[in-house]
């Protein structure tokens, strides 16, 4: 019979009343959500992840220098007494680390007092573990210092400082000499002898690492250098500039002493003691010009040469 039927949910009048419905839900389901985001956007992807970890690097990696010249590695000098030789000629540094615990003899002490008068060195104290694994297990003793990265000067910041002191330019470039205690001592030649700074390529050639700033004899600290991508192309923009580029060599057609272009704005460039000048640079020199040796020695020491060649051209400004 009518109104007694048993299944269920059947309608059993024609009247209309409210309904259990989606409330919209259905209809704002088939509504655009825009375009799809890239793959970078969208969280749990690869590319997204990398993205985020690319960022995250970005974010603690140090500013570059002010006009593009390339700054060297942070460096650890480890040790009792090439830590204080470091502090006691001037090696700039961040952080002197001390081992907990340490033993208190005269080095560590005379260590922590150079430290402490500079005012501007962090002083730490860290467990062995912790050294070990800084200087990758090297024979610490108990101190460890860190050494900035140097901020390596522009090419051009070297002949715009001569210029403004009213001086013509006078550079020393280096071609391959790889040992840092030479670049220092050719540093320290240019500070004496009234240079301008120093130019070392980027790649086969020393730095100015802790060792090099020690045989400066704190002349680092006032003497710039320049570290290029290039070296020839740099000395062809020394040329362009109007400055004369003399390369040492052996077999060179002049001698030190008769060429009259050191008494003018001069680029010198000395190679290493075992090959000299790569062909490239000693073909980019204007001159090739050689130190006059009577005692019959085949080389001079790249730092040795350097400081006979400043001496001449300051004896001719003079």
């Amino acid at each position: 019979m009518a109104g007694n039927s048993q299944r269920k949910n059947r309608r059993t009048s024609n009247k209309k009343g409210m309904q259990v419905g989606s409330g919209g839900q259905r209809r704002r389901g088939l509504e655009g959500r825009g375009p799809t985001p890239p793959a970078e956007a969208r969280k749990k992807h690869k590319k997204n992840r990398i993205a985020t970890a690319k960022a995250k690097q970005a974010a603690v990696r140090r500013p570059a220098p002010r006009r593009g010249g390339a700054k060297g590695a942070s460096e650890m000098v480890v040790g009792r007494n090439s830590v204080f030789e470091a502090l006691r000629d001037g090696v700039p540094a961040t952080t002197l680390y001390v081992q907990q615990y340490i033993d208190n003899d005269e080095r560590v002490r005379e260590a922590l007092q150079l430290a402490g008068a500079r005012g501007n060195i962090n002083l730490m104290e860290a467990p062995r573990p912790e050294l070990d694994r800084m200087t990758n297990g090297l024979n610490h003793q108990g101190l460890v210092l860190q050494v900035p990265p140097y901020e390596y000067a522009h090419p051009e910041d070297l002949t715009t400082a001569a210029y403004d002191n009213g001086e013509d330019p006078l550079i020393v470039a280096l071609d391959g000499v790889t040992d840092p205690r030479n670049l220092g001592a050719i540093v320290r030649s240019v500070s004496a002898f009234g240079g301008h700074g120093v130019v070392v390529p980027e790649r086969r050639a020393a730095g100015m690492t802790a060792g090099a700033w020690k045989s400066s004899a704190g002349t680092a600290a006032r003497t710039p250098v320049s570290r290029v991508t290039n070296l020839t192309r740099a000395l062809e923009s020394y040329q362009k500039a109007g400055i004369t580029v003399v390369g040492l060599a052996a077999d060179g057609e002049h001698t030190v002493e008769d060429l009259e272009a050191l008494a003018g704005p001069v680029v010198i460039v000395i190679g290493s003691e075992g090959k000299g000048l790569g062909r490239l640079v000693g073909e980019t020199c204007d001159y090739r010009v050689r130190i006059s040796m009577p005692g019959g020695a085949e080389s001079l020491n790249a730092g040795v040469a350097a400081g006979i060649v400043l001496y001449e051209v300051a004896r001719r400004r003079a």
